[in-house]
């Protein structure tokens, strides 16, 4: 098939939906289907988004997501996000009357309200609500997100799962006392070791982690905006390393003792089976994401005594963590991300793309006789100087 995907989160982020897109993408390609990708990266002005600088959103996008659309000619359509992109192509399929589908990542309403309190979630849920309520359907994480936002008035809604490279995370990474892919990253740190890693905001609860009353040593992997106000707040026992990528992010993940998931508002958490496939067992809340991954394989704890579910971690083998991981493979996430599609049959398709096309090139039109006129008058006015 022919897949158009349209995202306001694409690379250079680094994060969750940005991985799970990219190798969703690969996969498909690799299947032998032909992905185009519409991001904010592919030439719009764009803007930082407000508490989140280093995200950009594309305004002012319509007219060329409408124009790489209609020339693409795609047999299915997926939005991936509910950003200015999303928007437009959401308004035009509605408009060229093209079945589309969405994903639900996060909790949007959940986000907006942790940095504007006097945004109510009732009000970001009417948002999101009508935005993935008019696809074909709408693939969300696990089946406790299912139940969750069916509970909220979300239609067509479909389990679709998260992947992990195993081959970039595995227990042989593990430091050891031969160890041929170099010494412990946490060396001359204090055991046990627990790791949380990803964006530093306030969404992601990791004041939550920090406050906990653990021993050893408490690590934090990445970087975003709340990142300067706790490195003030948290000192003893913490240590913030910053971003990491590859194969170093991989070592800081199979290095640690324990991985703390401290986020109440992830829909699936995608690092979760990063630190597993390690080998690193996972200590979380019982809430949408780690209940979905965790109970019952041995490979983590979750528990709303968050501390409890840490020193708890310390007691499971290893083994039990990687093995577990190895139920989550991105070419059955691909495999299943094609299954749930909307593709057309292929005479409609070429009926409506036809029309698309040439009432696309009638409404250009008169530009385009501007412009030659233009060029006639300069090469005339250029003969009388």
């Amino acid at each position: 098939m022919k897949i158009l995907l349209v995202t306001d989160a694409w690379k250079p982020q680094m994060n969750g939906v940005v991985r799970t897109l990219s190798k969703t993408a690969q996969e498909c390609e690799r299947a032998g289907h032909i992905v185009e990708i519409i991001s904010p990266s592919d030439g719009f002005w764009t803007l930082p988004l407000p508490s989140y600088p280093e995200i950009r959103i594309a305004l002012f996008a319509k007219r060329e997501v409408e124009r790489r659309l209609v020339l693409f000619g795609p047999d299915a359509v997926h939005i991936a996000t509910e950003g200015p992109l999303g928007w437009a192509a959401r308004a035009l399929c509605l408009k060229w009357g093209m079945p589309f589908t969405t994903s639900y990542h996060t909790k949007f309403p959940e986000y907006v309200n942790a940095r504007f309190r006097f945004i109510p979630l009732v009000l970001g849920y009417k948002f999101v609500r009508s935005f993935h309520n008019a696809s074909g359907r709408i693939m969300v994480t696990t089946a406790s997100m299912v139940e969750f936002l069916n509970a909220k008035g979300f239609h067509n809604l479909a389990p679709w799962a998260r992947g992990v490279d195993l081959k970039q995370f595995s227990p042989k990474l593990r430091f050891s006392k031969s160890d041929k892919f170099g010494a412990d990253v946490y060396a001359g740190l204090k055991r046990p070791i627990f790791v949380n890693v990803g964006r530093v905001a306030v969404e992601k609860n990791i004041e939550g982690f920090l406050k906990l009353d653990l021993p050893g040593s408490k690590i934090v992997v990445g970087d975003g905006p709340g990142l300067a106000s706790l490195k003030k707040k948290f000192t003893k026992d913490t240590h913030f390393v910053g971003a990491k990528f590859d194969a170093e992010l991989a070592r800081y993940y199979a290095d640690a003792d324990v991985f703390v998931f401290p986020s109440k508002t992830d829909t699936f958490g995608l690092v979760i089976i990063e630190a597993m496939a390690t080998g690193t067992p996972v200590a979380g809340y019982p809430v949408s994401g780690p209940i979905d991954i965790i109970p019952g394989s041995g490979a983590g704890v979750v528990d709303e005594d968050l501390r409890a579910a840490c020193l708890a971690c310390l007691e499971l083998e290893r083994k039990a963590a990687s093995k577990h991981a190895q139920n989550y493979a991105w070419k059955q996430v691909a495999a299943d991300f094609v299954a749930y599609l909307e593709p057309e049959t292929e005479p409609q398709r070429r009926k409506r793309w036809r029309r698309a096309r040439r009432l696309i090139k009638l409404a250009g039109a008169p530009w385009r006789i501007f412009k030659k006129i233009m060029r006639r008058l300069g090469r005339f006015l250029k003969g009388l100087f």
